[in-house]
């Protein structure tokens, strides 16, 4: 599953919010998702922007910055109605927990929980009472965070969770991805995991999928130049078609881990291998010797362990042939 994060990518223009719709739906994403909140019901006045805010917009005003990057309930049913004209799939990351019934009204069809929510008890309540399935970020945490969230989502009712390995970071350097908690996740929990990227380029991803996340969400904007907390960390258009593109690639790539050779192996197995042939003319009746054989391609006789020497041939050869089991004696 690919998740285009438009998120807050729309500056607060609702326009620029269906661009971004059509957008993901050309480069073939599975969903396309934003943010929803109300900016006075999540912050509280005077918190500070996150370093990485502050630096990506001058704005050091939390408040502030929310403020002008809210989209209302009338936007998100415009957005709502793109992504079912454009055929992808909506989703919208609900901050304020009154929001998510709306959300769900517009066809939203799994929940996605933010890194920030993790540790708040009674909006994963809220969240699981939905019995949708849920995609539960996990930037900044511990696995012991991680593990107290998914059993409060399962008293709750919450049994269809996927797990997002995240670096809260934007852009998150790559240094600090640890990748390799893709894996400890699916360990500890036993549950699909998934991997919320928030570095330049997209080669993270594709080594997310192949240590098996199932789920890939990635930042992208219609220009990374605009001005705002998360363009600098988002793949433009022609990027996001780029990545899905190799994404469906990989995951084909990865097929069923059971080692065998393909259809066309075989075919080619049996050019390249080799087999038992004989060194020289040999004649009916004759016992072979060491000098007598070789093993050369392709694989038409006798296997390279069934060695023929010490076996009597019952029919002419001549040089070059191959010995197969018909032809001798033991």
């Amino acid at each position: 599953m690919i998740i285009a994060e438009a998120g807050v990518n729309h500056n607060g223009d609702v326009a620029r919010a269906v661009d971004l719709v059509y957008a993901a739906a050309e480069a073939d994403a599975d969903y396309v998702k934003f943010q929803a909140f109300t900016s006075d019901q999540l912050v509280a006045g005077g918190a500070k922007t996150a370093v990485y805010q502050a630096k990506n917009t001058g704005v050091s005003d939390q408040g502030d910055l929310l403020r002008s990057l809210e989209l209302s309930p009338d936007e998100f049913a415009r957005v709502a109605d793109a992504c079912r004209s454009a055929g992808i799939g909506f989703m919208a990351t609900a901050f304020d927990t009154d929001k998510i019934d709306y959300l769900v009204s517009l066809g939203m069809d799994r929940l996605k929980i933010a890194s920030g929510e993790l540790t708040n008890a009674p909006a994963l309540e809220k969240f699981a009472s939905f019995h949708l399935p849920i995609l539960l970020s996990t930037g900044m945490s511990t696995l012991f965070e991680v593990r107290e969230a998914l059993e409060i989502l399962d008293r709750a009712g919450a049994h269809d969770v996927t797990v997002l390995h995240c670096t809260s970071l934007y852009p998150a350097p790559y240094d600090t991805l640890n990748l390799l908690a893709i894996r400890t996740l699916s360990e500890a929990f036993g549950l699909p995991v998934g991997f919320s990227d928030h570095s330049l380029g997209d080669h993270a991803v594709m080594a997310a999928v192949a240590l098996g996340a199932s789920v890939i969400e990635k930042h992208f904007t219609l220009d990374r130049g605009l001005p705002g907390p998360d363009h600098r960390a988002s793949l433009e258009p022609g990027e996001l078609t780029r990545m899905v593109s190799r994404l469906r690639e990989v995951e084909i790539a990865l097929g069923d881990g059971v080692k065998a050779p393909s259809a066309d192996e075989i075919e080619t197995a049996a050019l390249v291998r080799r087999s038992w042939h004989t060194s020289r003319a040999l004649s009916a009746g004759s016992v072979i010797g060491v000098d007598d054989v070789v093993l050369k391609r392709p694989a038409d006789g006798l296997h390279p362990t069934l060695s023929p020497v010490g076996s009597r041939l019952v029919r002419d050869l001549d040089a070059d042939a191959p010995v197969s089991q018909s032809d001798i004696e033991i």
